[in-house]
């Protein structure tokens, strides 16, 4: 393809929009051609002077960008995405790539059929301390048990924002898809069942949602795995951020800074120190090797993970990078995710 830069159309300036778009502002392989937003917040100098115009539709038809970069609420994502491939855009789309199993795969099958290019904000798959961790973790080889969970202590600003995000998805969904993405890197093995309890802890939400919830998937080589999320100004900040994968031969887990508060959005994807721990012991009972601590220096900060997703983007785009497995994993871990819902809202184990 040729290197001039690739029109870009963002759509939805909440965090996660707006670091993208200060991604592509600071990457000289983008250029933003518009800003999609129903509010009108106040732009970083970085992208001063663009207008936040108020329809998708019309800025993609006017504008004719090369990407479409989805940053919207979770029900839009899938005819948002459709709406811009059939366009003959290629497509960034922030996670869950949609809020059912249905939407999600209609969503990669207009990728295939248009042959476009679709990728879904995994931004832990572009940080190199959570790729050493699965690189370890399939080292250590499996049946595994993963532990894992995110909690949020959220007030104010945040508090709200997660509000808004339950409109129409249980944090375990919206969060959830991120670690059980990373549960399915490391096993490569077919989940199997899922099983999913959630409690509404507030009465600032509506009725039929809840905001904490605990999913447990078993996979067909054995494996299990649990994964929890809550959010709101009753989480506990004791032991919210568990990320943790055990397996016959020992363990591999993210050792979190002590003083680290869950509202900190650096504090989810920043690792601090790996620990490894083989469990080989000697003709004396005792363990062949200490536990390695590996320290995670010079980590990317959450703008930093953002740039290099969208470099990413730009690099599958150029390159027509093979994202068939890339999209399959998204609508696996999707698929995981909305089976606990189902088992929260049913109490029934659900069958993959």
């Amino acid at each position: 393809m040729s290197q001039k830069p690739l029109k870009v159309l963002v759509a939805g300036l909440g965090n996660m929009g707006m670091s993208h778009a200060l991604a592509y502002a600071a990457n000289p392989g983008f250029e933003i051609v518009g800003l999609v937003n129903r509010s009108k917040p106040v732009l970083p100098p970085a992208l001063a002077g663009h207008d936040i115009l108020p329809s998708f539709e019309n800025a993609l038809a006017e504008l004719k960008p090369d990407l479409c970069s989805i940053n919207t609420y979770s029900d839009s994502h899938a005819q948002l995405a459709i709406t811009a491939m059939e366009a003959g855009c290629h497509v960034f789309v922030e996670k869950p790539l949609a809020t059912t199993v249905a939407d999600a795969e209609r969503v990669v099958a207009c990728a295939r059929a248009n042959g476009r290019k679709l990728v879904v904000g995994y931004i832990l798959r572009h940080h190199p301390s959570w790729v050493k961790l699965i690189s370890l973790a399939r080292d250590l080889g499996g049946p595994y048990v993963f532990r894992m969970n995110l909690n949020q202590q959220s007030s104010g600003k945040t508090w709200e924002t997660h509000k808004a995000l339950m409109q129409t998805t249980p944090p375990i969904v919206d969060c959830g898809v991120h670690y059980v993405d990373v549960m399915c890197q490391i096993t490569d093995a077919k989940p199997v069942s899922v099983r999913g309890m959630g409690l509404r802890l507030s009465n600032e939400i509506a009725p039929d949602m809840y905001n904490y919830g605990h999913l447990q998937v078993t996979f067909e080589d054995g494996s299990v795995g649990w994964y929890e999320a809550g959010w709101g100004p009753m989480i506990s900040e004791t032991a919210f951020f568990v990320k943790d994968v055990m397996s016959p031969n020992g363990s591999v887990s993210i050792v979190m800074d002590p003083n680290a508060k869950s509202d900190d959005i650096d504090t989810h994807t920043k690792t601090s120190t790996i620990r490894l721990h083989k469990a080989e012991t000697g003709p004396d009972g005792r363990f062949v090797e200490p536990d390695q601590l590996l320290q995670m220096d010079g980590e990317p900060g959450h703008q930093e993970l953002c740039d290099r997703e969208q470099a990413y983007v730009l690099k599958a785009i150029r390159e027509d990078i093979d994202l068939d497995r890339h999209m399959s994993d998204a609508v696996q871990s999707l698929r995981i995710c909305l089976a606990a819902d189902e088992s929260a809202r049913t109490g029934r184990m659900v069958d993959l």
